[in-house]
């Protein structure tokens, strides 16, 4: 009669690795291996994948452990940090710098088909081709004209941007009183944001106008930032490098408040449903949130935007000697209509999301390196204790 179960030796043989089996067979015991039988050779990659990530975390490790310690020596030098001092300031300011000088002039590429695109909707059917096409005609260097007027104008910017922005949001909620501040932030975010922009494009205006000429214009019309500057000022004057200056803030300022208030919102909405409060998250897992929420808001930021950006590139091309601001805005549209203002948004949207987001990022990181909160909505007014009179 057959037993019931099978035999421990055959459920060893079932379900025993083939990996193992071999180990324990010395080589003259071996057999050759069956067409079903598991090839051995194959069983090392499992290990190379281990290996892999084990080093993966190994350099992780030691990345945080190097910032950490860099981190350290850094706020040894500055000394503590307090909030909404001096020291903060100019260390958002120089955060600012960081966050959208890099990212600016790291996407030149895009923005240079954009922004030709944007004057001549006819000139490239596509992204790609217009790579291939200036690359073939201009070389590597072709793809990245106007990169220094953009790293020059967006460093300056953003340090403008980013540093009022802490100072006029500070101001505004101690003028407002705690509980205020919290009942009506996103109009808190939106002053501040406003207040920061209308000053950080006074000292744009100049570089975008080089910046839009030089990508505008086949062959490029400047050198370089310094050419760009001389040739301006010697035939136009110092206003002509604030020609753009209505319709870029008429564009930047809309952007900065939704930049800032929506990622504000968007960040405060994802920390209000994840399990736990922000200080119970890694820095690591801040950053991405402020790379999510700066995406989302960036996304926002391009549509709000995107008309006034192409009236900035046309306005700097085609603007006459002498021309109104109101003429030249009227007869551009009159030859580009409604349709022609959204020239090249998905471009845009791919752009300033990318932007943004990692301008959040470094923003933050820098943030921590300093020893400083990264940023978030505002924390509601605390709560007035009752006490009981007896």
């Amino acid at each position: 009669m057959s037993p019931l179960f099978p035999r421990p030796e055959i459920l060893q043989q079932a379900f025993e690795s083939p990996y193992s089996q071999g180990l324990r067979k010395s080589k003259s015991q071996r057999s050759a291996p069956t067409p079903l039988e598991a090839r051995l050779e194959l069983y090392p990659a499992y290990s190379i994948v281990d290996d892999t990530k084990n080093k993966a975390k190994k350099l992780s490790a030691e990345a945080a452990k190097e910032f950490d310690a860099a981190s350290q020596k850094a706020q040894a030098k500055t000394g503590h940090i307090e909030l909404y001092s001096g020291k903060y300031y100019a260390a958002c300011t120089f955060g600012g710098l960081l966050a959208c000088g890099l990212t600016h002039t790291a996407v030149t590429p895009l923005d240079l088909v954009k922004t030709r695109r944007q004057v001549d909707s006819k000139l490239y059917k596509g992204n790609f081709q217009a790579w291939g096409h200036i690359y073939r005609a201009e070389g590597v260097r072709g793809i990245f004209t106007g990169w220094s007027p953009t790293f020059f104008g967006y460093s300056v910017q953003g340090a403008f941007k980013y540093g009022w922005y802490e100072y006029f949001k500070k101001t505004y909620s101690d003028l407002a009183g705690p509980d205020n501040a919290h009942k009506y932030k996103t109009a808190l975010y939106l002053s501040a944001s406003a207040s920061a922009e209308f000053l950080a494009d006074i000292a744009l205006c100049p570089f975008e106008a080089i910046k839009v000429r030089m990508q505008g214009t086949i062959p490029s019309a400047y050198t370089g930032t310094l050419h760009g500057l001389r040739t301006i000022t010697a035939a136009e004057g110092v206003s002509g490098l604030y020609k753009g200056l209505y319709p870029l803030w008429g564009r930047q300022i809309p952007y900065t408040m939704m930049k800032f208030a929506s990622f504000e919102t968007i960040v405060e909405m994802i920390y209000a449903r994840l399990p736990g409060g922000k200080n119970d998250y890694s820095k690591a897992a801040q950053t991405g949130v402020s790379f999510v929420g700066g995406y989302a808001a960036g996304i926002l930021c391009a549509i709000v935007s995107h008309p006034a950006d192409v009236m900035v590139s046309k306005l700097n091309t085609y603007r006459k000697a002498g021309e109104g601001f109101g003429a030249v805005t009227s007869r551009i549209y009159s030859d580009i209509g409604f349709k022609g203002l959204w020239n090249g948004l998905p471009v845009r949207i791919f752009m300033i999301g990318t932007l943004t987001g990692l301008q959040w990022m470094i923003y933050d990181y820098f943030k921590i390196f300093m020893g400083l909160p990264t940023t978030g909505g505002a924390a509601p007014p605390a709560k007035k204790e009752l006490t009981n009179h007896t």
